[in-house]
Protein backbone atom coordinates (compact mmCIF):
# COMPACT_ATOMS: atom_id res chain seq x y z
CA UNK A 1 0.00 0.00 0.00
CA UNK A 2 2.86 2.87 0.47
CA UNK A 3 4.39 1.68 -2.47
CA UNK A 4 1.34 2.40 -4.51
CA UNK A 5 0.46 5.78 -2.51
CA UNK A 6 4.41 6.77 -3.03
CA UNK A 7 3.80 5.91 -6.88
CA UNK A 8 0.50 7.67 -6.97
CA UNK A 9 2.18 10.53 -5.69
CA UNK A 10 5.11 10.75 -8.11
CA UNK A 11 2.32 10.62 -10.99
CA UNK A 12 0.61 13.67 -9.30
CA UNK A 13 3.67 15.81 -9.41
CA UNK A 14 4.67 14.92 -12.36
CA UNK A 15 1.30 15.87 -13.43
CA UNK A 16 1.92 19.53 -12.03
CA UNK A 17 4.79 19.69 -12.82
CA UNK A 18 3.92 19.71 -16.52
CA UNK A 19 1.15 22.21 -16.55
CA UNK A 20 2.75 24.40 -13.35
CA UNK A 21 6.17 25.95 -14.81
CA UNK A 22 7.67 28.39 -12.37
CA UNK A 23 11.31 29.46 -11.94
CA UNK A 24 13.16 32.22 -10.02
CA UNK A 25 15.81 34.30 -11.92
CA UNK A 26 18.55 34.99 -9.23
CA UNK A 27 20.83 36.84 -11.54
CA UNK A 28 21.58 40.18 -11.03
CA UNK A 29 20.95 41.60 -14.46
CA UNK A 30 17.40 39.52 -14.48
CA UNK A 31 18.62 37.57 -17.81
CA UNK A 32 16.15 34.86 -17.50
CA UNK A 33 13.38 37.28 -17.07
CA UNK A 34 11.03 38.63 -19.88
CA UNK A 35 10.20 42.28 -19.94
CA UNK A 36 6.13 43.21 -19.88
CA UNK A 37 6.19 44.51 -22.93
CA UNK A 38 7.07 41.07 -24.21
CA UNK A 39 5.03 39.05 -21.96
CA UNK A 40 1.80 41.02 -22.92
CA UNK A 41 2.48 40.23 -26.97
CA UNK A 42 3.18 36.73 -26.40
CA UNK A 43 -0.27 36.74 -23.93
CA UNK A 44 -2.48 38.32 -26.93
CA UNK A 45 -1.64 36.20 -29.63
CA UNK A 46 -3.98 35.31 -31.75
CA UNK A 47 -2.46 32.54 -34.06
CA UNK A 48 0.22 29.99 -34.40
CA UNK A 49 3.83 30.99 -34.44
CA UNK A 50 6.50 28.71 -36.39
CA UNK A 51 10.26 29.78 -35.57
CA UNK A 52 13.15 27.64 -37.48
CA UNK A 53 16.25 28.19 -36.18
CA UNK A 54 18.89 27.13 -38.67
CA UNK A 55 21.59 26.41 -35.90
CA UNK A 56 21.38 22.42 -36.09
CA UNK A 57 24.67 20.13 -36.14
CA UNK A 58 28.32 20.49 -35.05
CA UNK A 59 29.28 23.79 -34.40
CA UNK A 60 32.31 25.53 -32.81
CA UNK A 61 31.52 25.94 -28.81
CA UNK A 62 30.26 29.37 -29.46
CA UNK A 63 27.43 29.08 -31.82
CA UNK A 64 26.66 25.74 -29.57
CA UNK A 65 26.22 28.07 -26.97
CA UNK A 66 24.42 30.51 -28.81
CA UNK A 67 21.96 27.63 -29.75
CA UNK A 68 21.68 26.62 -26.37
CA UNK A 69 20.92 30.04 -25.38
CA UNK A 70 18.13 30.27 -28.31
CA UNK A 71 15.84 27.24 -27.23
CA UNK A 72 16.07 28.27 -23.91
CA UNK A 73 14.89 31.91 -25.09
CA UNK A 74 12.14 30.47 -27.55
CA UNK A 75 11.05 27.90 -24.25
CA UNK A 76 10.13 31.23 -21.91
CA UNK A 77 8.50 32.04 -24.93
CA UNK A 78 5.96 29.30 -24.75
CA UNK A 79 5.57 29.68 -20.94
CA UNK A 80 3.93 32.86 -22.15
CA UNK A 81 2.22 32.10 -25.29
CA UNK A 82 1.55 28.37 -24.62
CA UNK A 83 1.01 26.62 -27.98
CA UNK A 84 0.99 29.71 -30.29
CA UNK A 85 4.57 29.22 -30.06
CA UNK A 86 6.34 26.41 -32.19
CA UNK A 87 9.86 26.34 -32.83
CA UNK A 88 12.03 23.70 -34.20
CA UNK A 89 15.99 23.69 -34.88
CA UNK A 90 16.80 22.54 -38.59
CA UNK A 91 19.85 22.11 -40.69
CA UNK A 92 18.77 22.56 -44.26
CA UNK A 93 21.70 20.48 -46.03
CA UNK A 94 21.66 18.17 -44.18
CA UNK A 95 22.07 14.90 -46.27
CA UNK A 96 21.88 17.02 -49.57
CA UNK A 97 24.56 16.99 -52.12
CA UNK A 98 26.94 19.55 -53.31
CA UNK A 99 24.65 20.91 -56.07
CA UNK A 100 20.88 20.63 -53.51
CA UNK A 101 23.11 22.99 -50.83
CA UNK A 102 23.57 25.72 -53.25
CA UNK A 103 20.29 25.84 -54.93
CA UNK A 104 19.09 25.82 -50.96
CA UNK A 105 21.85 28.24 -50.13
CA UNK A 106 20.34 30.31 -52.65
CA UNK A 107 16.76 30.12 -51.97
CA UNK A 108 17.83 31.28 -48.27
CA UNK A 109 19.74 34.43 -49.26
CA UNK A 110 16.79 35.40 -51.39
CA UNK A 111 14.71 35.19 -47.97
CA UNK A 112 17.12 37.54 -46.44
CA UNK A 113 19.25 35.27 -44.35
CA UNK A 114 22.52 35.70 -44.18
CA UNK A 115 25.77 33.27 -44.29
CA UNK A 116 28.58 32.92 -42.11
CA UNK A 117 31.43 30.77 -43.48
CA UNK A 118 33.21 28.94 -40.86
CA UNK A 119 37.14 28.33 -41.03
CA UNK A 120 38.10 24.95 -38.79
CA UNK A 121 41.28 23.73 -38.27
CA UNK A 122 40.18 20.32 -37.08
CA UNK A 123 43.16 17.59 -35.96
CA UNK A 124 42.29 14.48 -38.08
CA UNK A 125 40.41 16.55 -41.07
CA UNK A 126 42.85 19.10 -41.25
CA UNK A 127 41.76 22.65 -42.78
CA UNK A 128 37.87 22.92 -43.96
CA UNK A 129 34.99 25.45 -44.29
CA UNK A 130 31.54 25.35 -43.09
CA UNK A 131 28.73 27.22 -44.23
CA UNK A 132 26.21 28.16 -41.61
CA UNK A 133 23.09 30.57 -41.16
CA UNK A 134 22.93 31.68 -37.74
CA UNK A 135 19.54 33.15 -38.06
CA UNK A 136 16.09 32.45 -37.88
CA UNK A 137 12.54 32.39 -40.09
CA UNK A 138 9.45 33.44 -37.99
CA UNK A 139 6.13 32.33 -39.75
CA UNK A 140 3.29 34.55 -38.52
CA UNK A 141 -0.19 34.67 -40.30
CA UNK A 142 1.04 33.80 -42.98
CA UNK A 143 3.70 35.82 -43.55
CA UNK A 144 7.46 35.55 -42.62
CA UNK A 145 10.18 37.61 -40.88
CA UNK A 146 14.26 36.37 -41.28
CA UNK A 147 16.13 37.53 -38.15
CA UNK A 148 19.77 37.21 -37.47
CA UNK A 149 20.86 35.86 -34.39
CA UNK A 150 24.53 36.90 -34.59
CA UNK A 151 25.74 40.23 -33.56
CA UNK A 152 28.90 41.44 -35.22
CA UNK A 153 30.18 44.91 -32.91
CA UNK A 154 33.62 46.53 -33.88
CA UNK A 155 35.83 46.41 -31.17
CA UNK A 156 34.28 43.64 -28.78
CA UNK A 157 35.52 40.15 -28.69
CA UNK A 158 34.73 36.96 -29.45
CA UNK A 159 32.55 36.68 -25.54
CA UNK A 160 31.60 40.43 -26.05
CA UNK A 161 30.08 39.47 -29.53
CA UNK A 162 28.15 36.54 -28.30
CA UNK A 163 27.20 38.13 -25.05
CA UNK A 164 25.88 41.10 -26.95
CA UNK A 165 24.05 38.14 -29.54
CA UNK A 166 22.39 36.37 -26.34
CA UNK A 167 21.16 39.74 -25.14
CA UNK A 168 19.29 40.88 -28.18
CA UNK A 169 17.21 37.72 -29.08
CA UNK A 170 14.17 38.22 -26.82
CA UNK A 171 14.16 41.44 -28.90
CA UNK A 172 14.64 40.19 -31.71
CA UNK A 173 12.18 37.53 -32.18
CA UNK A 174 9.52 39.73 -30.05
CA UNK A 175 9.41 42.18 -32.51
CA UNK A 176 9.48 39.67 -35.58
CA UNK A 177 6.06 38.42 -34.02
CA UNK A 178 4.94 42.18 -33.42
CA UNK A 179 5.90 43.39 -36.98
CA UNK A 180 4.23 39.85 -38.69
CA UNK A 181 0.86 40.75 -36.16
CA UNK A 182 0.49 44.74 -37.26
CA UNK A 183 -2.62 44.34 -39.85
CA UNK A 184 -0.61 47.17 -41.74
CA UNK A 185 2.86 49.04 -41.56
CA UNK A 186 3.69 52.29 -40.07
CA UNK A 187 3.79 55.45 -42.88
CA UNK A 188 6.56 57.84 -42.92
CA UNK A 189 7.11 60.66 -44.69
CA UNK A 190 10.37 62.14 -46.30
CA UNK A 191 10.23 65.92 -46.49
CA UNK A 192 11.55 67.60 -49.62
CA UNK A 193 10.93 71.12 -51.01
CA UNK A 194 13.72 72.77 -49.04
CA UNK A 195 16.97 71.24 -50.42
CA UNK A 196 17.06 67.96 -48.66
CA UNK A 197 19.45 65.53 -49.59
CA UNK A 198 17.72 63.24 -52.29
CA UNK A 199 19.55 61.14 -54.82
CA UNK A 200 22.37 58.43 -55.17
CA UNK A 201 23.64 59.40 -51.63
CA UNK A 202 20.10 58.30 -49.54
CA UNK A 203 19.21 55.80 -52.08
CA UNK A 204 19.97 52.89 -49.20
CA UNK A 205 18.23 54.91 -46.27
CA UNK A 206 15.05 54.98 -48.82
CA UNK A 207 15.07 51.43 -49.77
CA UNK A 208 15.64 50.22 -46.11
CA UNK A 209 13.00 52.44 -45.03
CA UNK A 210 10.26 51.25 -47.70
CA UNK A 211 10.85 47.35 -46.61
CA UNK A 212 9.70 48.09 -43.04
CA UNK A 213 7.21 51.15 -43.76
CA UNK A 214 4.95 52.94 -46.13
CA UNK A 215 7.12 55.43 -47.49
CA UNK A 216 6.46 58.63 -49.52
CA UNK A 217 8.02 61.72 -49.94
CA UNK A 218 5.92 64.82 -49.11
CA UNK A 219 6.78 67.95 -51.38
CA UNK A 220 6.22 70.76 -48.26
CA UNK A 221 6.06 73.60 -50.52
CA UNK A 222 2.80 72.01 -52.51
CA UNK A 223 1.18 70.69 -49.31
CA UNK A 224 -1.42 72.86 -47.56
CA UNK A 225 -0.45 70.91 -44.41
CA UNK A 226 1.09 67.42 -43.37
CA UNK A 227 -1.19 64.83 -43.03
CA UNK A 228 -1.58 62.99 -39.51
CA UNK A 229 -2.16 59.84 -41.25
CA UNK A 230 2.05 60.04 -41.29
CA UNK A 231 3.42 58.48 -37.84
CA UNK A 232 6.55 60.61 -38.33
CA UNK A 233 8.65 62.48 -40.86
CA UNK A 234 12.11 62.72 -41.46
CA UNK A 235 13.52 66.07 -42.39
CA UNK A 236 17.19 64.88 -43.74
CA UNK A 237 19.75 68.11 -44.72
CA UNK A 238 17.63 70.89 -45.58
CA UNK A 239 20.18 73.60 -47.52
CA UNK A 240 17.58 76.10 -48.28
CA UNK A 241 15.95 78.37 -44.95
CA UNK A 242 12.49 77.66 -43.82
CA UNK A 243 10.00 79.97 -44.26
CA UNK A 244 6.90 80.51 -41.77
CA UNK A 245 4.74 78.81 -43.83
CA UNK A 246 6.70 75.56 -43.71
CA UNK A 247 7.68 75.81 -40.26
CA UNK A 248 3.79 76.13 -39.81
CA UNK A 249 3.02 72.82 -41.21
CA UNK A 250 5.92 70.81 -39.21
CA UNK A 251 4.77 72.76 -36.30
CA UNK A 252 0.90 71.80 -36.49
CA UNK A 253 2.32 68.63 -37.78
CA UNK A 254 3.88 67.74 -33.96
CA UNK A 255 0.90 69.41 -32.40
CA UNK A 256 -1.44 66.84 -33.56
CA UNK A 257 0.30 64.20 -32.50
CA UNK A 258 2.98 63.71 -35.22
CA UNK A 259 6.74 62.45 -34.90
CA UNK A 260 10.24 64.21 -36.39
CA UNK A 261 13.17 62.58 -36.97
CA UNK A 262 15.51 65.63 -38.04
CA UNK A 263 18.78 65.16 -39.60
CA UNK A 264 20.05 68.57 -39.32
CA UNK A 265 23.31 70.43 -40.58
CA UNK A 266 24.09 74.14 -39.42
CA UNK A 267 27.23 74.64 -41.48
CA UNK A 268 27.73 73.75 -45.03
CA UNK A 269 31.27 71.83 -44.60
CA UNK A 270 32.10 68.68 -47.44
CA UNK A 271 35.36 66.96 -48.42
CA UNK A 272 34.47 68.37 -51.63
CA UNK A 273 35.45 71.93 -50.31
CA UNK A 274 39.50 70.31 -49.95
CA UNK A 275 39.41 69.20 -53.76
CA UNK A 276 41.14 72.48 -54.58
CA UNK A 277 42.70 73.38 -51.82
CA UNK A 278 43.96 72.00 -48.32
CA UNK A 279 41.60 74.20 -46.74
CA UNK A 280 38.25 76.02 -46.60
CA UNK A 281 35.94 78.06 -43.85
CA UNK A 282 32.40 76.33 -43.75
CA UNK A 283 29.40 79.03 -44.86
CA UNK A 284 26.20 79.10 -42.85
CA UNK A 285 22.76 77.42 -43.78
CA UNK A 286 20.94 79.51 -41.69
CA UNK A 287 18.12 77.17 -41.34
CA UNK A 288 15.83 79.59 -39.86
CA UNK A 289 14.86 76.79 -37.62
CA UNK A 290 16.38 78.24 -34.43
CA UNK A 291 13.34 79.48 -33.01
CA UNK A 292 11.31 76.31 -33.32
CA UNK A 293 14.08 73.99 -31.73
CA UNK A 294 14.12 75.94 -28.97
CA UNK A 295 11.09 75.94 -28.22
CA UNK A 296 10.73 72.28 -28.38
CA UNK A 297 13.92 72.38 -25.92
CA UNK A 298 17.04 71.92 -28.30
CA UNK A 299 19.67 74.42 -30.02
CA UNK A 300 21.93 72.79 -32.30
CA UNK A 301 25.02 75.45 -32.34
CA UNK A 302 26.69 76.38 -35.24
CA UNK A 303 30.37 74.49 -34.55
CA UNK A 304 32.17 71.27 -35.66
CA UNK A 305 32.47 68.23 -33.13
CA UNK A 306 36.50 67.90 -32.97
CA UNK A 307 36.98 64.42 -31.99
CA UNK A 308 40.31 62.05 -31.31
CA UNK A 309 38.09 59.18 -31.65
CA UNK A 310 37.31 59.85 -35.04
CA UNK A 311 37.67 57.88 -38.80
CA UNK A 312 40.75 57.46 -40.56
CA UNK A 313 41.66 58.77 -44.11
CA UNK A 314 44.60 58.08 -46.45
CA UNK A 315 47.36 60.61 -46.53
CA UNK A 316 50.08 60.75 -48.51
CA UNK A 317 53.23 60.42 -46.19
CA UNK A 318 55.97 60.21 -49.15
CA UNK A 319 56.42 60.52 -52.58
CA UNK A 320 58.40 57.58 -54.34
CA UNK A 321 62.15 58.27 -55.14
CA UNK A 322 62.33 56.12 -57.91
CA UNK A 323 60.44 57.59 -61.28
CA UNK A 324 57.57 55.69 -61.80
CA UNK A 325 57.17 54.43 -58.09
CA UNK A 326 53.59 55.23 -56.47
CA UNK A 327 53.27 57.88 -54.10
CA UNK A 328 53.16 56.00 -50.29
CA UNK A 329 49.80 56.47 -47.94
CA UNK A 330 48.92 56.12 -44.59
CA UNK A 331 45.59 56.18 -43.09
CA UNK A 332 45.14 58.97 -40.12
CA UNK A 333 42.62 60.14 -38.01
CA UNK A 334 40.13 63.08 -39.18
CA UNK A 335 39.15 64.72 -36.47
CA UNK A 336 36.05 66.00 -37.79
CA UNK A 337 34.88 62.94 -38.73
CA UNK A 338 33.60 61.35 -34.92
CA UNK A 339 33.00 57.83 -34.24
CA UNK A 340 30.11 57.68 -31.82
CA UNK A 341 29.90 55.00 -29.11
CA UNK A 342 26.32 54.73 -27.72
CA UNK A 343 26.72 54.96 -23.85
CA UNK A 344 23.21 55.82 -22.79
CA UNK A 345 20.95 52.78 -21.72
CA UNK A 346 18.10 54.26 -23.87
CA UNK A 347 16.91 50.91 -25.79
CA UNK A 348 17.16 52.86 -28.94
CA UNK A 349 21.11 52.97 -28.61
CA UNK A 350 21.45 49.58 -25.77
CA UNK A 351 23.96 47.17 -27.20
CA UNK A 352 24.69 49.35 -30.69
CA UNK A 353 27.76 49.17 -32.08
CA UNK A 354 29.55 52.40 -33.19
CA UNK A 355 28.01 55.33 -35.11
CA UNK A 356 30.02 57.43 -37.90
CA UNK A 357 29.73 61.20 -38.45
CA UNK A 358 31.07 63.69 -40.62
CA UNK A 359 31.13 67.14 -40.16
CA UNK A 360 29.29 66.98 -37.06
CA UNK A 361 27.59 69.79 -34.97
CA UNK A 362 27.39 70.02 -31.14
CA UNK A 363 23.84 70.62 -29.25
CA UNK A 364 22.66 72.26 -26.26
CA UNK A 365 19.27 71.87 -24.37
CA UNK A 366 16.89 74.18 -22.95
CA UNK A 367 15.72 73.98 -19.68
CA UNK A 368 12.44 73.08 -19.94
CA UNK A 369 10.73 70.77 -17.00
CA UNK A 370 7.76 69.77 -19.80
CA UNK A 371 10.37 68.86 -21.62
CA UNK A 372 12.19 65.53 -21.15
CA UNK A 373 15.78 65.24 -22.41
CA UNK A 374 17.54 62.03 -23.29
CA UNK A 375 20.76 62.39 -24.89
CA UNK A 376 21.91 59.54 -27.40
CA UNK A 377 25.14 60.23 -28.76
CA UNK A 378 27.76 62.07 -27.79
CA UNK A 379 31.66 63.05 -28.52
CA UNK A 380 34.21 61.28 -26.43
CA UNK A 381 36.44 62.40 -23.30
CA UNK A 382 38.66 63.40 -26.01
CA UNK A 383 36.92 66.14 -27.55
CA UNK A 384 35.91 69.99 -28.32
CA UNK A 385 33.98 72.34 -30.29
CA UNK A 386 35.11 74.95 -32.42
CA UNK A 387 32.77 77.86 -33.66
CA UNK A 388 31.89 79.52 -35.98
CA UNK A 389 33.81 81.34 -38.08
CA UNK A 390 36.45 78.80 -38.33
CA UNK A 391 38.97 77.03 -40.97
CA UNK A 392 38.71 73.70 -41.64
CA UNK A 393 42.51 72.83 -42.57
CA UNK A 394 43.57 69.10 -43.48
CA UNK A 395 46.93 69.08 -42.86
CA UNK A 396 46.09 69.17 -38.90
CA UNK A 397 46.39 64.88 -39.83
CA UNK A 398 49.99 65.32 -40.61
CA UNK A 399 50.48 66.69 -36.61
CA UNK A 400 50.29 64.73 -33.89
CA UNK A 401 47.00 65.45 -31.56
CA UNK A 402 47.96 66.24 -28.00
CA UNK A 403 45.16 65.12 -25.64
CA UNK A 404 44.87 68.18 -23.31
CA UNK A 405 44.00 70.13 -26.05
CA UNK A 406 40.67 67.85 -26.72
CA UNK A 407 39.14 69.44 -23.68
CA UNK A 408 35.27 69.64 -23.84
CA UNK A 409 34.13 66.05 -23.56
CA UNK A 410 30.86 64.40 -24.52
CA UNK A 411 29.26 66.70 -26.90
CA UNK A 412 25.88 65.98 -27.21
CA UNK A 413 25.25 65.31 -30.71
CA UNK A 414 21.67 63.55 -30.93
CA UNK A 415 19.03 64.37 -28.41
CA UNK A 416 15.19 62.42 -28.04
CA UNK A 417 12.31 65.03 -26.80
CA UNK A 418 9.77 63.72 -25.14
CA UNK A 419 7.05 66.05 -23.87
CA UNK A 420 3.62 68.21 -24.22
CA UNK A 421 5.23 70.47 -26.81
CA UNK A 422 4.09 73.88 -27.32
CA UNK A 423 3.08 75.59 -30.95
CA UNK A 424 6.15 78.34 -31.75
CA UNK A 425 2.76 80.03 -33.15
CA UNK A 426 1.15 80.68 -29.91
CA UNK A 427 -0.23 83.93 -29.99
CA UNK A 428 1.25 84.90 -33.34
CA UNK A 429 -1.25 84.58 -35.54
CA UNK A 430 -4.31 86.76 -36.69
CA UNK A 431 -7.47 86.10 -36.50
CA UNK A 432 -8.88 86.09 -40.22
CA UNK A 433 -5.81 83.60 -40.78
CA UNK A 434 -7.03 81.33 -37.60
CA UNK A 435 -10.75 81.37 -39.73
CA UNK A 436 -9.65 80.91 -42.73
CA UNK A 437 -7.74 77.15 -40.61
CA UNK A 438 -10.98 75.96 -38.78
CA UNK A 439 -13.65 77.10 -41.72
CA UNK A 440 -11.65 76.07 -45.02
CA UNK A 441 -8.99 73.67 -44.96
CA UNK A 442 -10.81 72.17 -41.71
CA UNK A 443 -7.24 72.31 -39.94
CA UNK A 444 -8.15 74.25 -36.88
CA UNK A 445 -4.67 75.60 -35.24
CA UNK A 446 -3.74 73.58 -31.91
CA UNK A 447 -1.83 75.80 -29.44
CA UNK A 448 0.00 72.46 -27.83
CA UNK A 449 -0.12 68.72 -27.67
CA UNK A 450 -2.68 67.41 -25.95
CA UNK A 451 -0.66 64.19 -25.04
CA UNK A 452 3.05 63.30 -24.50
CA UNK A 453 4.67 63.90 -28.17
CA UNK A 454 8.65 62.47 -28.91
CA UNK A 455 10.78 64.01 -31.57
CA UNK A 456 14.56 63.27 -32.66
CA UNK A 457 17.42 65.90 -33.25
CA UNK A 458 20.63 64.54 -34.88
CA UNK A 459 22.90 67.22 -35.30
CA UNK A 460 25.00 65.66 -38.16
CA UNK A 461 22.76 65.87 -41.63
CA UNK A 462 25.34 63.17 -43.52
CA UNK A 463 24.47 60.40 -40.74
CA UNK A 464 21.86 59.37 -42.63
CA UNK A 465 23.66 59.09 -46.00
CA UNK A 466 25.67 56.38 -47.74
CA UNK A 467 28.64 56.84 -49.60
CA UNK A 468 29.17 55.31 -53.57
CA UNK A 469 32.18 54.75 -55.82
CA UNK A 470 31.82 55.34 -59.66
CA UNK A 471 33.43 51.36 -59.95
CA UNK A 472 30.96 50.06 -57.18
CA UNK A 473 28.45 52.30 -57.08
CA UNK A 474 26.10 52.92 -53.69
CA UNK A 475 28.05 51.75 -50.40
CA UNK A 476 25.55 50.47 -47.49
CA UNK A 477 24.37 53.41 -44.67
CA UNK A 478 27.49 53.35 -42.25
CA UNK A 479 30.12 51.72 -44.71
CA UNK A 480 33.46 53.59 -44.56
CA UNK A 481 35.72 51.73 -47.73
CA UNK A 482 38.60 53.34 -46.55
CA UNK A 483 39.10 50.37 -43.33
CA UNK A 484 36.16 48.57 -45.50
CA UNK A 485 34.42 48.58 -41.73
CA UNK A 486 30.59 48.35 -40.83
CA UNK A 487 29.37 51.37 -38.40
CA UNK A 488 25.38 51.22 -36.73
CA UNK A 489 24.24 54.09 -39.27
CA UNK A 490 21.48 52.08 -40.37
CA UNK A 491 20.42 50.70 -37.66
CA UNK A 492 20.44 53.85 -35.49
CA UNK A 493 18.04 55.25 -38.06
CA UNK A 494 15.48 52.39 -38.25
CA UNK A 495 15.69 51.87 -33.82
CA UNK A 496 14.86 56.08 -34.21
CA UNK A 497 11.83 55.27 -36.48
CA UNK A 498 10.41 52.68 -34.53
CA UNK A 499 10.99 54.58 -31.68
CA UNK A 500 8.77 57.17 -32.99
CA UNK A 501 6.24 55.00 -34.54
CA UNK A 502 5.73 51.76 -32.24
CA UNK A 503 4.44 52.30 -28.93
CA UNK A 504 4.06 48.70 -28.14
CA UNK A 505 7.51 48.87 -26.48
CA UNK A 506 8.72 45.93 -27.60
CA UNK A 507 11.99 48.44 -28.21
CA UNK A 508 12.33 47.84 -24.25
CA UNK A 509 14.09 44.49 -24.61
CA UNK A 510 17.00 45.74 -26.73
CA UNK A 511 18.22 47.57 -23.23
CA UNK A 512 18.86 44.12 -21.67
CA UNK A 513 22.62 43.77 -20.90
CA UNK A 514 24.09 40.15 -19.96
CA UNK A 515 27.01 40.62 -17.78
CA UNK A 516 30.45 39.21 -18.80
CA UNK A 517 31.62 37.32 -15.48
CA UNK A 518 34.86 36.01 -16.75
CA UNK A 519 37.58 33.59 -15.02
CA UNK A 520 40.68 35.01 -13.81
CA UNK A 521 43.30 33.60 -15.43
CA UNK A 522 46.23 34.66 -12.79
CA UNK A 523 44.25 32.96 -10.24
CA UNK A 524 43.25 29.66 -12.61
CA UNK A 525 46.46 29.32 -13.03
CA UNK A 526 47.91 30.15 -9.39
CA UNK A 527 44.92 28.32 -7.73
CA UNK A 528 43.91 25.40 -9.60
CA UNK A 529 44.93 22.45 -7.14
CA UNK A 530 43.15 24.37 -4.43
CA UNK A 531 40.06 24.72 -6.38
CA UNK A 532 40.06 21.13 -7.62
CA UNK A 533 40.56 19.73 -4.16
CA UNK A 534 37.72 22.11 -3.17
CA UNK A 535 35.82 21.06 -6.08
CA UNK A 536 36.07 17.38 -6.32
CA UNK A 537 37.68 15.72 -2.76
CA UNK A 538 35.79 17.77 -0.24
CA UNK A 539 32.24 16.95 -1.85
CA UNK A 540 32.79 13.27 -1.53
CA UNK A 541 34.92 13.81 1.96
CA UNK A 542 31.38 14.89 2.91
CA UNK A 543 29.74 11.73 1.53
CA UNK A 544 31.68 9.57 3.58
CA UNK A 545 31.92 11.45 7.09
CA UNK A 546 28.15 11.52 6.46
CA UNK A 547 27.97 7.85 6.01
CA UNK A 548 30.34 6.58 8.87
CA UNK A 549 28.24 8.62 11.29
CA UNK A 550 25.50 7.29 10.35
CA UNK A 551 26.73 3.95 10.61
CA UNK A 552 28.29 4.60 13.68
CA UNK A 553 24.96 5.82 15.43
CA UNK A 554 23.12 3.51 13.89
CA UNK A 555 25.29 0.72 14.94
CA UNK A 556 25.57 2.40 18.73
CA UNK A 557 21.41 2.30 18.43
CA UNK A 558 20.94 -1.21 18.08
CA UNK A 559 23.63 -2.59 20.24
CA UNK A 560 22.40 -0.33 22.83
CA UNK A 561 18.45 -1.81 22.17
CA UNK A 562 20.45 -5.42 22.41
Amino acid sequence: MRLIIMLAILVCMNMLAVRINYSLDLTREKRFTLSPSTKNLLRNMKDVAVIEVYLKGTFPAGFQRLAEETRERLESFKEYAGPHIVFKFVNPVEGKTEKEKEAIYEEMSSKGLELVNLHEQGEEEGYSEKIIFPDALVKYQNRELPISLLESHGGMTPFEKLNASEAMLEYKFANAIHKLSLPDVPSIGYIVGNGEALGINTIDALTTLARHYHLDTIDIQKRPYISSRYDAIIIDQPTIPFDDKDKFKIDQYVMNGGHVLWYLDMLHASMDSLNNSQEFMPEEYNLNLDDMLFKYGVRVNNDLVEDMNSLPLPVQTAVGGVPGSSPQYELRNWIYFPVFLPVSKHPIVSNMEPVMGMFVNSIDTIADPGIKKTILLQSSKYSRVESYPLRVSFGMVMYPLKQEMFNKPNRPTAVLLEGKFRSIFLNRLPGSFLHILRDSLKYPFRPGCDSTNSMIVVSDGNMMQNDYSAVDGPYEMGYWRFTKEFFANKNFMLNCVEYLTDHSGILEARSKTLQLRLLDQGRVKDEKSKWQIINIAIPIAIVLIFASCYLFFRKRRYETKA
